[in-house]
């Protein structure tokens, strides 16, 4: 359960990141895109463990 909160909000924090990296070109795009993804497997894990575990 843990890597499913993990791994929905890494995709939602990543697909946010794509798009907001969209609007200014393809580059900015995966590194905010990468970021996103990072950030958002960070606090949906902690997420998790303080709430549910």
């Amino acid at each position: 359960m843990r890597g499913l909160i993990g791994w929905l909000a890494a995709f939602l924090a990543g697909s946010f990141g794509w798009w907001l990296g969209a609007k200014v070109g393809l580059g900015t795009a995966v590194v905010l895109g990468s970021v996103g993804t990072g950030v958002g497997l960070y606090f949906g894990y902690r997420w998790f463990d303080e709430n549910l575990r």
